[in-house]
C-alpha cells in the first residue's frame, strides 16, 4: 500500500460506494479508479482506494488482476464481525465470460485480501467425461462427487455427432469447466452475513457446448473462506 496522492491527477474513478470499512464507526469512502480506453470499457491499472472516513487519508491497494472490463464494487459484511468487507468483480473480456473477483477487508486501515478467484480456480478442479448413453460424468477433484448429466433430450443432429445408433461413443470426448464465471454475495440464511454464489460453467466439446454450471456457495469459517455446499444446474435439452 501507498499514499493515494501522487497517482490522483493520473487514474480516474471508475466506481465509489460508501461504508465503514475500517471499523471505527465513520462512513468511509471506496473507489476504484484505473486508465479508461477511449471509446471502450476497458480499463487498465484498476486500483483498490479507500478514504478513511475520520482522517481522510487516502490509501491505494494493487490488485492481483488490474486490467478489464467494467470494474465494479460492493460492500457488505462477510465475515461476521459487523464491518463492511469490499467485494471487487472484473470482466476479463473472454469468450467464456470469465471474471476475476477479490474479496478485501480493510478493519484498522489494513488491506487483507480475503479471497482471490485466481487462487479460487486453481483450488477447485473438475474433470469432465462423455459415457456411453448419452451421458456426460463431472467429477470434483475437491469433494471427490460425481455427478451424472443426462444428454438424452438434446437435439437429435447433437447426438448423432458423438453418438452412434446403438448410443456408443463414436470416440472419446472429454469437456472441461471454466474458471469463474460469476461469483455473487448473496445472505442464504438471512442473518446479515454474506455467502458468496460461485458459478463456473461446464462446456463439452468446444466452450459454446454448454451444458450446465457448477455452482459452490462459499462462506467464511473462522479465519477463511471454505466451501459450503456444491450442485450442478442442467440447461434445458433445447440447448
Amino acid at each position: 500500500m501507498y499514499n493515494y496522492r501522487s497517482n490522483m491527477n493520473q487514474q480516474e474513478v471508475i466506481t465509489s460506494a460508501r461504508g465503514d470499512v475500517t471499523g471505527d464507526g465513520v462512513m468511509d469512502t471506496v473507489y476504484l479508479t484505473g486508465n479508461k480506453t477511449p471509446e471502450s470499457p476497458f480499463v487498465q491499472n484498476i486500483t483498490l482506494v479507500v478514504q478513511d472516513g475520520s482522517s481522510g487519508r487516502m490509501t491505494t491497494v494493487p490488485l492481483p488482476e488490474n486490467t478489464g472490463y467494467d470494474p465494479s464494487l460492493f460492500l457488505g459484511e462477510f465475515t461476521g464481525d459487523g464491518i463492511d468487507d469490499i467485494f471487487i468483480s472484473i470482466a476479463t473480456g473472454g469468450s467464456g465470460g470469465i471474471m476475476y473477483h477479490f474479496l478485501y477487508s480493510f478493519v484498522n486501515n489494513q488491506a487483507q485480501l480475503l479471497f482471490d478467484s485466481n487462487v479460487y480456480n486453481e483450488i477447485f478442479k473438475y474433470v469432465v467425461t462423455y459415457q456411453d448413453f448419452y451421458k456426460v460424468n463431472v467429477f470434483s477433484e475437491t469433494t471427490n462427487e460425481t455427478y451424472l448429466i443426462d444428454l438424452s433430450l438434446r437435439d437429435p443432429n447433437y447426438l448423432n455427432e458423438i453418438y452412434d445408433h446403438k448410443g456408443k461413443l463414436k470416440s472419446p470426448i472429454n469437456g472441461f469447466v471454466n474458471p469463474l464465471s460469476g461469483l455473487y454475495p448473496v445472505d442464504m440464511d438471512l442473518n446479515g452475513v454474506y455467502e458468496l454464489l460461485a458459478y463456473q460453467k461446464i462446456a463439452g466439446r468446444y466452450n459454446a457446448d454448454s451444458l450446465g454450471y457448477v455452482m459452490n456457495t462459499l462462506r467464511w469459517q473462522v479465519d477463511r473462506i471454505v466451501l459450503q455446499d456444491q450442485y450442478v444446474a442442467i440447461f434445458g435439452a433445447g440447448k
